[in-house]
């Protein structure tokens, strides 16, 4: 869903191999998982279902594979979504996906503004717990987001990281071998990369 080739790139960058796979048996034979995405939650189930990629992928990440997920990669993980109507995600995660809101928020002037939504650019993340790519990663790091809504787990001992956005939301996951962003680490410079190769160092000791 939009950003494959620049996720792609930057794992090339920090000395990683990574392709772009659209079959079902390419997944089964992954060592591991990489899903990005940008857009439309329902847009990118349908995707996956037209390309019968839903059984393999699910089949992957109960096996215990590896798996790192960006963006729309972190929200489909989810129950399900609230994005144009409740649609079902994979259920991986128990937990919905909501929408921020756009009610009016104190700002430091004592002053009422209303947030912008999609929440795009720079914004810090503070750490909870720290997978194996966020341990060299200092707290209150900054990373860029785009997106106009936020993963609301139902178990809180599954989230690594919160960010500040009108709402404290939670802006990355990990639970066994899943480790999810709401952020882009591709888009996110030196951090950001250092995320991918953290990611990538993991797999190989896996």
């Amino acid at each position: 869903m939009g950003n494959l080739r620049s996720v792609q790139k930057a794992f090339e960058k920090t000395g990683h191999e990574a392709r772009i796979i659209h079959k079902p048996q390419e997944v089964r034979d992954a060592r591991a998982l990489v899903l990005p995405g940008v857009g439309a939650f329902r847009d990118c189930l349908k995707n996956l279902e037209a390309f019968d990629l839903i059984s393999p992928l699910l089949q992957s990440i109960h096996a215990g594979k590896p798996f790192l997920g960006l963006c729309l990669g972190l929200q489909i993980l989810f129950s399900e979504s609230e994005e144009f109507g409740i649609t079902q995600g994979l259920d991986v995660i128990k937990g919905r996906v909501i929408r921020f809101t756009d009610n009016p928020i104190a700002t430091p002037e004592s002053n009422q503004t209303r947030l912008k939504i999609p929440h795009m650019g720079w914004n810090a993340i503070r750490i909870k717990r720290r997978p194996p790519c966020l341990a060299d990663i200092p707290d209150e790091s900054f990373f860029y987001f785009v997106h106009s809504y936020y993963v609301v787990p139902v178990d809180e001992n599954v989230i690594a990281a919160t960010t500040q956005y009108g709402v404290e939301f939670t802006s990355a996951i990990w639970k066994d071998n899943i480790v999810a962003f709401q952020f882009h680490p591709e888009k996110s410079q030196s951090q950001g990369l250092h995320i991918l190769k953290q990611f990538g160092e993991w797999v190989l000791q896996v």
